[in-house]
């Protein structure tokens, strides 16, 4: 009996590896798809999640209430409906990101800002860019063809499902720069400190953090725990921090923009880093809401009872 159990987890173990790696061969064939079969398929999936599926209808919606008290509910009706339309399109062109030619790449994108960037991180042996889920910020990941330094993009592992995250991680890294885990940024950055080998450490620094965190603040009208590392390593390294923006210029056509957040973080208080880049977030999303990540559960957690919010 216990013989057919080992058994019956192998087999079961096998073919769900199996059809993790049948997802990445399906992956990869769409990633050779031109820009007008892409856009084609995105417009099949928003109609399949926005009418069949209802994606996370319950999740975006409870998200655009809470962060737009103001609007109606057929307001409500029709930015989540626009937000479904960018979800699909940045869907596929993360997909294409993968199979992206470096001609293509330059006709479709552009980046304003690192020539201060650069010149900063020479200076202060490196820097930190703070980005956040608005617009495909995975094609960011090219801005390292415009850095004089390398670039370290901090990510999340996917643990359930290797073979769609080494996908992922390769579209992100034939660009030059490093995929680094969230576990481990930290002391990468401090290594490439101490060895005055100037790198900028790219963060995606709105993830969903523990509830144990000790910063809180009010980000688009809810308590929300942001991750401390971000902060703590600016303060100490006192590297430069900058702020990533992506601006939707038509379908698949982006303008990265990179502009200073704080100079000196070590002379910054911890709080006021943390509330400057909320505060442009905000900024950013409330100018085109539809094109920031609703369907992530970024408000799941409570605020435990004693730790103050960041004000």
């Amino acid at each position: 009996m216990g013989k057919t159990k080992k058994e019956n987890h192998i087999a079961s173990g096998f073919f769900r590896q199996s059809g993790k790696w049948a997802v990445v061969m399906v992956l990869k064939t769409i990633a050779l798809l031109p820009f007008g079969c892409l856009y084609f398929l995105s417009d099949v999936l928003y109609l399949v999640i926005k009418g069949l599926v209802k994606y996370r209808s319950d999740v975006i919606t409870d998200n655009l209430i809470h962060a737009f008290p103001e609007k109606s509910a057929s307001e409500i009706l029709l930015l989540r409906n626009k937000f479904y339309r960018y979800f699909c399109d940045v869907t596929v062109e993360s997909i294409k990101f993968y199979r992206l030619s470096e001609k293509e790449l330059k006709k479709r994108v552009s980046f304003v800002g690192t020539n201060a960037l650069n010149q900063l991180a020479k200076e202060r042996n490196g820097a930190v860019l703070l980005a956040f889920h608005y617009n495909n910020w995975e094609w960011s990941a090219a801005v390292q063809q415009h850095l004089n330094c390398r670039l370290l993009m901090v990510y999340n592992k996917m643990r359930d499902n290797e073979p769609v995250d080494d996908f992922l991680l390769k579209a992100r890294e034939k660009w030059g720069g490093k995929a680094v885990k969230m576990g481990r940024a930290a002391k990468v950055a401090f290594r490439n400190f101490e060895q005055q080998q100037p790198v900028v450490l790219g963060l995606i620094a709105d993830q969903r953090a523990l509830a144990s965190s000790p910063y809180w603040a009010v980000f688009m009208n809810r308590e929300a725990a942001f991750f401390p590392g971000p902060v703590k390593i600016a303060r100490k390294t006192n590297q430069p921090v900058f702020f990533q923006q992506a601006k939707r210029l038509g379908r698949g056509k982006y303008e990265y923009s990179y502009t200073l957040l704080v100079e000196d973080p070590a002379q910054t208080d911890e709080r006021e880093i943390l509330l400057r880049y909320i505060e442009k977030m905000e900024e950013v999303i409330k100018s085109n809401p539809e094109y920031y990540l609703w369907s992530h559960k970024r408000w799941k957690h409570k605020r435990p009872e004693g730790t103050a919010l960041i004000q």
